[in-house]
């Protein structure tokens, strides 16, 4: 895994959060390694809380909270920002 960029979707299971998984799939690149992590289990959740997550979806890039989730849902613009899609 070395070289690669962790990429964290904490999502609810819900519809809006499918579409967020659907668009970092469709933009990422092979250096890029995705996770998809359920809000419902207990340790998900806590994880949430510690990076500040206050709402789903929510995507983490190498350990930070994408700077579009701060604010509003998250945008292919502002995760290819976060480095979503490119190379290392």
């Amino acid at each position: 895994m070395a070289n690669m960029r962790k990429v964290e979707i904490f999502s609810a299971g819900c519809p809006v959060c499918q579409a967020t998984i659907d668009l970092v799939n469709q933009i990422a690149c092979p250096s890029c390694d995705v996770a998809v992590l359920d809000m419902n289990a207990s340790d998900v959740s806590q994880r949430a809380k510690a990076l500040g997550i206050h709402r789903v979806p929510a995507v983490v890039v190498d350990g930070k909270l994408a700077d579009c989730c701060l604010v509003s849902a998250p945008d292919e613009k502002n995760l290819r920002a976060a480095g979503i899609g490119s190379s290392l």
